[in-house]
């Protein structure tokens, strides 16, 4: 399971901190302002008061151990240069910054982060669901701790038929729609359209570069996920 670290608790970080905690992950939340961690801190892991422009602090928290790193200090726009400088230092294999403006989200792009997100554009509960399940290529909240998502058809299904791969029965989770890309020879099924099937049968074949359209609670479809 992966775990993640939420630097700058504004109402953005929280928002993501609180979401990936709810998705039953890891969270280190982190901020310089001591009544923003004591705010969060019985609503994740962990929550330190910290300068994440410290190298040496973010070491004796034990930031380098973290997968992701999800820094939402846009607005001081040094510091959060300074940050994902640090972080990187640190070896931190995902970093995501929230940027303010488009100049600055290439500064950071150009740093070489891993993602940046415009919190004007994107959602922080939708990022973090995003963090929450990284093989999924969308997702859509129905209702509380419920949701659809599209994923790639996993591996170990490939070549099966759809009752055969039993994810109703093991994951209570539905295939509603199995989304399948043209013959990159012949083009089929509709002359190099998309196929998309929105009633599949049981008895359908699975093939590889299939995007399956999932709906479930969220434990049950991020268990999907880690499991296959």
């Amino acid at each position: 399971m992966r775990t993640f670290a939420v630097i700058g608790l504004g109402r953005f970080g929280t928002a993501v901190a609180e979401t990936l905690v709810e998705q039953d992950l890891e969270v280190l939340a982190i901020d310089i302002d001591a009544d923003k961690v004591d705010r969060v801190g019985d609503r994740v892991t962990h929550a330190v008061q910290c300068d994440a422009t410290d190298e040496k602090a973010l070491r004796a928290i034990g930031l380098e151990n973290v997968d992701v790193a999800v820094v939402s200090i846009g607005e001081a726009i040094e510091a959060s240069i300074l940050i994902v400088m640090t972080i990187m230092d640190l070896g931190v294999p995902e970093i995501i910054a929230k940027a303010v403006t488009n100049k600055q989200g290439k500064v950071l792009e150009k740093l070489g982060v891993s993602r940046v997100v415009y919190p004007e554009r994107e959602s922080a509960v939708r990022l973090a669901h995003g963090l929450a399940m990284p093989n999924q290529l969308e997702h859509l909240e129905l209702a509380k701790g419920f949701g659809v998502v599209e994923m790639p058809l996993p591996t170990r299904y490939v070549g099966m038929l759809l009752r055969e791969t039993m994810i109703r029965t093991h994951y209570d989770v539905n295939v509603v729609a199995i989304k399948r890309a043209p013959d990159p020879l012949t083009g089929a099924p509709y002359g190099g359209e998309e196929e998309v099937n929105f009633n599949p049968s049981p008895d359908d074949l699975l093939k590889e570069g299939d995007v399956l359209l999932l709906i479930g609670h969220e434990h049950d479809l991020q268990r999907l996920q880690e499991e296959t």
